[in-house]
């Protein structure tokens, strides 16, 4: 899938919703717990009710890698699950990978040819070599972490450097020659919504992964009249205030309508 595929997919739904797979064991209702392989019962629900809503979905693999063979297992079945569900739907594995050149093109291997996502999250702070193997996949993307909205994000994210520029605004100046607005998009915290238009001067033509709207307090409305762009350009991530709308049985239905409601208002930007 390429950016205006992506954005076809967008137009068609109206909407530029990522919902975000941080499914914690700790946090499922007790009767889906209960019951057999539950991170993927789980799953299973929450993109049932919210495939007419999202255009694409966001499983963070630490929340499947602290099962063990197990969790990986469920993982690899939601996958294919979204792959039956919601056909088209951009599927990111959140996993913040970056290593050197022989271990990324195996991390690259293992999430695009067996896992079969379309896009994975990368740091690029060891250089191109590291980014180069998930490139080289064609329909596949490279989502790179730029500013982030963690507490400590500061303590390297923005440092000052020498030419006047910050470390991330390096970050992305360097690393959009690596690849294309076609298999390269940018992790950027919504509460760093001020600095979105900072970041469109240097990656104008780019897709933007902004979580943190929902739960963590980011703006919608902020996020979009600053990072829009012409083939809208985002995707906006939604975890906790989706997946835990509601603690019971009725977990998907409250799952369903909180998309609902982040779609329509979607749908107004993109017209």
């Amino acid at each position: 899938m390429n950016a205006d595929q992506l954005y076809a997919h967008m137009r068609r739904k109206k909407s530029f919703l990522c919902v975000g797979l941080d499914s914690d064991m700790q946090k499922l209702p007790a009767c889906v717990r209960r019951g057999e392989s539950p991170l993927f019962a789980f799953n299973r629900a929450i993109v049932e009710a919210t495939a007419p809503f999202a255009v694409a979905y966001k499983p963070n693999v630490a929340f499947y890698e602290a099962q063990g063979a197990e969790g990986w297992r469920q993982l690899e079945a939601t996958v294919r699950y979204i792959r039956r569900q919601a056909p088209g739907t951009l599927i990111i594995a959140d996993a913040k990978r970056g290593d050197i050149g022989n271990t990324s093109r195996l991390y690259a291997e293992a999430f695009f040819k067996r896992m079969d996502v379309d896009a994975v999250t990368l740091s690029p702070y060891m250089g191109r070599d590291t980014v180069q193997p998930f490139l080289e996949y064609p329909g596949r993307w490279a989502a790179l972490l730029a500013l982030t909205s963690n507490p400590s994000a500061s303590d390297f994210e923005a440092l000052p450097l020498a030419s006047g520029r910050k470390l991330y605004e390096q970050v992305l100046a360097t690393s959009a020659a690596w690849g294309t607005a076609d298999n390269t998009m940018y992790v950027v915290g919504a509460t760093q919504a001020a600095m979105l238009a900072d970041i469109r001067r240097l990656v104008p033509e780019h897709f933007l992964l902004v979580p943190g709207v929902g739960a963590q307090g980011g703006s919608l409305h902020e996020v979009a009249t600053h990072g829009l762009n012409r083939r809208c350009g985002l995707l906006v991530n939604a975890s906790r205030s989706i997946l835990y709308a509601d603690g019971g049985e009725k977990f998907a239905a409250a799952a369903g309508e909180q998309a609902r409601e982040m779609q329509r208002q979607m749908a107004a930007y993109l017209q």
